[in-house]
């Protein structure tokens, strides 16, 4: 089993004692799986009741840290959402344990500002002490239906 499996696995697990607003997904690193992880979102979205503004900028942080994984892990990715009654957590596993840092891109460059419109998006963002997993929290409106 693979780091991001295995991560992947556990917090759901513990997902599952959190809230039952949730959802725990594994997959082969592959480009075309970043379309396929926002429409996962953007359906549990619709579901929990996120306003689409916030959807919008969640589904952005989804796009970037996926691709991210997907780009610079080794093995599997896992993606792992909970949404409590304020607040939606996102944390993306690999199994790379350098952790994810922001730089800085040149006005030139075409790549290089995901983390950074992760952590200007997010309520809060940061990387597990074991540098496998990259999460970001976003404040959602209490009192949805």
């Amino acid at each position: 089993m693979s780091p991001a499996t295995a991560a992947v696995a556990a917090a759901g697990a513990e997902l599952r004692h959190r809230t039952s607003r949730g959802f725990a997904v594994a997959f082969a690193p592959d480009e075309a799986r970043v379309g396929r992880m926002r429409r996962i979102t953007a359906a549990h979205m619709r579901l929990w009741h996120v306003p689409e503004s916030q959807s919008e900028n969640i589904l952005l942080a989804v796009s970037e840290l996926v691709t991210n994984a997907i780009k610079y892990g080794e093995g599997a990715v896992g993606l792992l959402i909970w949404c409590s009654d304020d607040e939606l957590r996102i944390e993306v596993t690999d199994g790379n344990s350098a952790p994810a840092q922001l730089t800085a891109a040149d006005d030139g460059d075409i790549s290089g500002r995901g983390l950074f419109l992760v952590a200007v998006l997010a309520r809060d963002w940061g990387v597990s002490e074991d540098g496998m997993t990259t999460w970001a929290t976003f404040r959602i409106p209490a009192g949805r239906p």
